[in-house]
């Protein structure tokens, strides 16, 4: 099965949590804060969304920063998955 966003909605695989601060501190899972780093697995087709074009300004394959509370979280076949739409994305990881 393969998740296929509409119109300005990019689907994010979230990346794992640091598990050791660089000080070497090693986090239990509780403490961990969830990055707010993943990685682009589809992206919508762009198009007339609310009476504007929209264009596409990520793709797949891409790592990106999106906004903390942003998206609605979806799990499919064993595998988390966030869905936000396209200006909750801050920054490409370049």
């Amino acid at each position: 099965m393969k998740l296929v966003p509409l119109a300005d909605r990019v689907v994010l695989k979230q990346l794992e949590a640091e598990e050791t601060t660089k000080s070497g501190i090693i986090l239990s899972s509780k403490s961990q804060e969830k990055p707010q780093e993943a990685e682009v697995v589809a992206v919508g087709p762009g198009g007339m969304v609310d009476g504007k074009e929209v264009t596409m300004q990520v793709s797949a394959g891409q790592k990106v920063i999106y906004s903390k509370y942003a998206g609605t979280e979806v799990k499919l076949e064993g595998e988390e998955y966030i869905i936000v739409k396209q200006n909750d994305i801050l920054a490409v990881v370049e």
